[in-house]
């Protein structure tokens, strides 16, 4: 399984919710997929009907005994993730798990060690990394726009719904933890995405608002090495859904506000050092994102990696960094950390 392949995967999708149909619809017909399974058969049979000859299945066994399916895309609550994942990786499947892939650290580090001795792919569904803005900062980062990187902030929270802590969400059994879990984990990733390695790791968590057993804030302060500072605040008391990412560097920063639909357009503004700092007056530039491309492209990202044979990005190393970091701040909180195993 190790080497570049040209044969095209063939796709099976292993929860059939909002994500898995969002997984579904970014496949599109080719590459084909093979099976929707879902414990819910009548939801496993409506997404089937997205795509011609899928066969709508309950049992995940009976798609990963077929040796037709070669990737598998585990799209389920958190507690079934690993479980899943892990018996895909055994069956010889490459496997694109979403966020945050397990319920604790433990149980990637398990899928990780499977992987490598069967040479299987396995890549994080952190599909904020494809959004057009995120891309659109590592461009300009890359190309220097923004001079060394000193700090970033970042902010993203909704406002849940009425009955949301009694759903799976607010449940440690079924999904880790809270807000810093859920959507906390797609800043942890960004943040390490731009800024590298954390050395130090400081915050909290609390239950300020809704009557659950798990955060719903998360205030987070990690450190690089050299210093470098990233702040962030995952919230599901934000009665008006956020997303904001702000990066500083030493010549300019960039502001992203919005991920479309309810949190807003996506926009993108970068604002060089001033002239009176910089010795020339460069303007503002603003780009704006209508569309999310996210889903499709982080898709045809795992199918490239199956074709190429590399190591996906963000993967296991990732989603274990990221984990780590959810349960230092759960254990300074005083929240329990899952030791579920595989």
């Amino acid at each position: 399984m190790n080497r570049a392949s040209t044969e095209q995967p063939q796709f099976a999708v292993i929860g059939c919710g909002l994500i898995g149909r969002k997984r579904v619809v970014a496949l599109g017909p080719n590459p084909p997929l093979l099976y929707t399974c879902d414990l819910d058969a009548t939801r496993a049979a409506d997404l089937a009907k997205l795509a011609p000859g899928c066969t709508p299945v309950t049992d995940y066994h009976t798609v990963l005994a077929d040796a037709r399916v070669t990737a598998v895309i585990v799209s389920t609550l958190n507690a079934s993730l690993a479980p899943i994942a892990l018996a895909a990786v055994r069956a010889g499947k490459h496997v694109l798990v979403e966020k945050p892939g397990a319920l604790n650290a433990a149980q990637l580090r398990t899928v990780r060690d499977v992987a490598r001795q069967i040479g299987a792919r396995v890549r994080l569904g952190y599909n904020h990394r494809f959004h057009g803005a995120l891309l659109k900062t590592r461009e300009l980062i890359d190309a220097g726009a923004l001079g060394p990187l000193m700090f970033l902030r970042a902010r993203y929270g909704h406002g849940g719904r009425k009955g949301y802590d009694r759903e799976w969400r607010a449940d440690p059994a079924l999904s880790g933890g809270g807000e810093l879990i859920d959507q906390g984990v797609h800043l942890i990733d960004l943040a390490g995405w731009f800024l590298g390695e954390f050395a130090s790791v400081e915050g909290h968590a609390s239950t300020l608002f809704w009557d659950m057993k798990v955060d719903d804030n998360a205030f987070v302060s990690l450190r690089t090495a050299a210093g470098q500072t990233a702040w962030l605040h995952a919230s599901c008391t934000e009665w008006k859904n956020l997303f904001s990412l702000e990066l500083y560097g030493r010549t300019g920063k960039i502001i992203i506000d919005g991920l479309g639909g309810s949190y807003g357009l996506e926009r993108l503004t970068y604002y060089p050092m001033p002239a009176e700092m910089l010795g020339k007056p460069t303007p503002p530039e603003i780009f704006e994102f209508p569309t999310d491309n996210s889903w499709a492209l982080e898709t045809q990202a795992f199918v490239d990696d199956i074709r190429l044979a590399r190591e996906p990005s963000p993967g296991l190393a990732e989603g274990i960094r990221t984990l780590e970091i959810v349960e230092a701040i759960y254990r300074r909180s005083g929240y329990p950390v899952s030791q579920a195993g595989l």
